[in-house]
């Protein structure tokens, strides 16, 4: 049930094991233009494995399953951003370096959490800006934030050309770890309903609340099969996020 994610190792080499939650946002909506400016779309190959999210003109914030995947090195990694077409469009950058977080444990998605820095700044733009990361812990549960991404519409279904969103309600832990007891203090959970979560390929992208960047997701049943999702929740990662990037 809790393997290492293999989305992006279906787009660009045979991978063993389970996928983590496939493809795009499952039931959620078409983003309209300068909806995410935040949002980044991970490449090899210029082909999409993983979502992340823009933290300054020099870093990509993301899952680290996501940087340690299968055919991920500088060299074949892109960084696609202010576009809503997997495809087409935007700004791609190269990359300088991967980080994954030295003690993520790919058995259980502790500590899974990634950072990217690409080779020249990022340019700002009304497409293209920064996200914000808590200062202060996100305890809020039954309220709703929003996750946004390239992943597939089901399990079996299709890729979306265009960037996809849903507000989903974050849940208690305890509620959580009743379908996922995997789950630690340094996770979020989110939960609507079966047939409405993330997917393969939405691995690596931010959960937003309040302009605020709270989650990344990281693991869950795929996909949208009637249990929570999992995000590695980014404020106990907030002294380790700023040690990399300032």
């Amino acid at each position: 049930m809790y393997r290492i994610a293999c989305l992006v190792f279906a787009l660009v080499a045979a991978c063993s094991g389970t996928p983590f939650p496939e493809g795009r946002i499952v039931g959620g909506s078409v983003a309209s233009e300068n909806q995410f400016p935040y949002q980044a779309s991970l490449q090899i190959q210029k082909s999409h494995f993983c979502g992340g999210s823009i933290l300054n003109r020099r870093w990509i914030l993301t899952a680290a399953h996501c940087v340690l995947a299968r055919g991920a090195t500088e060299y074949t990694v892109s960084v696609v951003v202010g576009t809503l077409k997997r495809n087409s469009g935007g700004d791609r950058y190269r990359v300088n370096r991967l980080i994954a977080h030295p003690q993520y444990d790919a058995s259980r998605f502790k500590n899974d959490i990634g950072l990217i820095e690409v080779t020249y700044d990022i340019r700002f733009k009304n497409s293209v800006q920064p996200i914000r990361v808590p200062t202060t812990d996100f305890t809020a549960t039954n309220t709703y934030a929003v996750i946004s991404g390239w992943g597939k519409l089901s399990s079996s279904g299709s890729i979306p050309g265009v960037l996809r969103y849903l507000y989903v309600k974050v849940i208690s832990l305890e509620q959580c770890k009743a379908a996922q007891p995997i789950v630690t203090s340094t996770n979020l959970c989110t939960f609507n309903q079966r047939g409405q979560g993330t997917c393969n390929g939405d691995s690596g992208g931010p959960l937003v609340a309040g302009g605020v960047q709270i989650g990344i997701v990281s693991f869950g049943n795929p996909c949208a099969v009637g249990t929570p999702d999992g995000y590695t929740r980014v404020f106990s990662y907030y002294n380790w996020i700023r040690s990399h990037t300032g």
